[in-house]
C-alpha cells in the first residue's frame, strides 16, 4: 500500500474512531454516565497495525455503578 494511500486509511480510521468515541459518550450522557478519560489511544492511533481504538479509561467506583446501571436498564429492554 502506498505511503499516501496508508495514511488516508488512518485518517478515516481516527475519524471513525472519534465518531464512535463520541457517539459512546452521548448515550453514557443520556443515561447519566460521564467517563472522565473517555478518548482514542494514543499509542494505536501512532501505531502502524490496523484498528484505532477508543480507551474507555479510568473511573470512580460511583462512575462504575452508574454505568453498570444504565447498561443493565439496556439490558432489559
Amino acid at each position: 500500500m502506498a505511503t499516501a494511500d496508508r495514511q488516508q486509511t488512518v485518517r478515516d480510521e481516527d475519524v471513525d474512531a472519534e465518531r464512535a468515541r463520541d457517539e459512546l459518550r452521548d448515550v453514557l450522557r443520556v443515561a447519566g454516565v460521564k467517563l472522565p478519560s473517555l478518548s482514542l489511544d494514543a499509542v494505536s492511533c501512532a501505531g502502524t497495525a490496523p484498528g484505532v481504538l477508543v480507551d474507555l479509561g479510568r473511573c470512580n467506583v460511583e462512575t462504575a455503578r452508574a454505568l453498570a446501571v444504565a447498561l443493565r436498564r439496556g439490558v432489559g429492554r
